[in-house]
């Protein structure tokens, strides 16, 4: 059977844009109606990734800022799954790119205040062209949770940003992915904000005993959907894909 060409939109299955109890929300999300504006060139023909343009590395977030004998501190993980489309076709030669806190909470960021500390040993951020089979991986450490001022006592779940380019500027996906187990997701006021509890299920990065290394590091596995009724939810795709 040869699958749709066309999927229409599930408006229920992304939050809207103004919601009140995520109080940033209420200064970002636009008042009027969006404009549709035409790209330019520069963003419709680039950009364009090579392998030459990563890294040997650049995906090894234990290595990657780490001195020289250094390691960073917390529990290593391996972060790994695929980029697909909306039938489950694999999407090779995408950029994916990620950056996190630290195992104590902190990122690496001159406004980050937060009281954790520093690790002079992880920068939190990488990036890696998946393959043939739309696959990817990184080996980091779990970021620790953290608070932010959205309620008197807010904290947000330990979580990685990722972000998926296409093959153009304008193509660019960022969402967020989180822990299988941490019950501060269900307490945060942006996973809130999702009105399908399937879709929350989506973001959620599951335990994979099956890549798990012994006596090394704990796998766990993010499929990201680019498209479609049931895609992964974009940050900066809030109306649908």
């Amino acid at each position: 059977m040869t699958p749709p060409d066309y999927y229409s939109r599930d408006r229920r299955w992304h939050p809207p844009a103004f919601t009140p109890d995520y109080k940033t929300s209420v200064s970002r999300s636009p008042r009027l109606p969006l404009l549709s504006l035409e790209n330019t060139a520069s963003e419709i023909t680039g950009p364009t990734f090579a392998p030459t343009d990563i890294a040997p590395g650049d995906n090894d977030l234990l290595t990657n800022f780490a001195r020289a004998g250094g390691s960073p501190i917390g529990e290593r993980i391996l972060l790994h799954g695929r980029v697909v489309d909306e039938n489950a076709r694999p999407v090779p030669n995408t950029l994916v790119e990620i950056w996190q806190a630290n195992a104590s909470g902190r990122y690496r960021h001159k406004k980050d205040g937060y009281l954790g500390a520093l690790d002079p040993n992880f920068g939190g951020c990488g990036r890696v062209l998946t393959d043939d089979n739309g696959a990817y991986a990184f080996r980091t450490v779990k970021p620790g949770a953290y608070p932010w001022r959205n309620g008197i006592n807010d904290w947000r779940p330990a979580h990685i940003h990722v972000s998926v380019f296409g093959s153009a500027f304008a193509q660019r996906l960022i969402t967020q992915l989180y822990f299988e187990g941490d019950p501060l997701i269900a307490r945060c006021p942006i996973v809130s904000t999702i009105p399908d509890p399937a879709a929350v299920q989506q973001l959620i990065a599951r335990l994979d005993m099956n890549e798990t290394r012994p006596l090394d590091m704990i796998a766990y596995r993010f499929d990201i959907v680019l498209r479609g009724r049931r895609s992964t939810m974009f940050e900066n795709r809030m109306e649908g894909n």
